[in-house]
């Protein structure tokens, strides 16, 4: 079994790592109570100052990113300068170039899981832009729904002067086409996936498609808790399985009643 880990520089972080490495619960400043648990033993759990993530060897990006905006972090995005992350070996990570041409090709965008704008008022938000941090996102999606869920997250947080915890990743579940340079095994998403939670355990999910056209409604996405663990294999909130029971829909913008969630497929005869 291998663990390895970055811990930022301040030292409260020590515990995460410690926690992680002996295989008990991983502990983050970012995370309500404790992070995620089910990923891949070999993954990199990377602890920053603004984002904790969990970052695969083989699809080379985060299998989850947990970030916690308050509203001093929040401020405006500047400029992009994309970045492998230094902490990861260079065969577990992506690198610019493996983005050249993908843009125009796939129709994609360099999406950020942990967002620019949500810690433009922090020292740290260059850390938002290494690549771990990263994925292929449909334009459309980014530059849509996905950007008008960001976009609320924010102004929860800013009415309610309060933290907000959040939670995301990537979904596969269908081949995508690959980017054109980039490593033979990795994998494009077939999606996304996100839960917004206030620090008294409501929380609300989302589960958004690569193929969300750009004026879909984010609130027409939400899905139960229950669905993103099956889905993406993940105990999320493993030390409080409460959290959830109660919603944060009208808060995130979302007062309307809930998409009904179709039944489980079956097998035919």
């Amino acid at each position: 079994m291998r663990h390895r880990f970055y811990i930022g520089p301040l030292g409260l972080f020590c515990a995460a790592a410690f926690s992680a490495v002996y295989g008990a619960e991983l502990h983050s400043f970012h995370c309500i109570g404790s992070c995620p648990e089910g990923a891949s033993e070999n993954n990199d759990i990377v602890v920053r100052e603004i984002y904790t993530l969990s970052s695969n060897d083989i699809t080379r990006m985060a299998d989850w990113v947990a970030y916690r905006i308050t509203p001093e972090s929040i401020g405006k995005s500047e400029g992009r300068l994309w970045a492998a992350d230094p902490t990861l070996e260079a065969e577990e990570r992506l690198k610019p170039s493996d983005y050249r041409g993908a843009p125009r090709t796939l129709r994609i965008d360099r999406g950020h899981q942990a967002p620019l704008a949500s810690f433009a008022g922090t020292t740290h938000a260059a850390d938002t832009n290494f690549l771990s941090n990263i994925t292929p996102q449909s334009a459309a999606l980014n530059q849509g729904p996905w950007v008008k869920l960001e976009n609320a997250e924010r102004t929860l947080v800013q009415s309610s002067s309060a933290p907000l915890y959040v939670l995301t990743g990537p979904l596969f579940e269908r081949l995508m086409r690959p980017l054109p340079n980039g490593p033979q095994m990795h994998r494009v998403p077939s999606g996304y996936w996100k839960i917004v939670a206030s620090p008294d355990g409501r929380a609300t999910g989302f589960i958004m498609d690569q193929a969300l056209p750009r004026d879909a409604d984010y609130c027409e996405q939400r899905v139960p808790i229950i669905e993103i663990e099956l889905r993406v294999r993940l105990d999320i909130f493993p030390a409080n399985d409460e959290i959830g029971e109660q919603y944060l829909d009208n808060e995130i913008g979302c007062p309307k009643p809930r998409p009904e969630r179709p039944g489980p497929a079956e097998i035919p005869e």
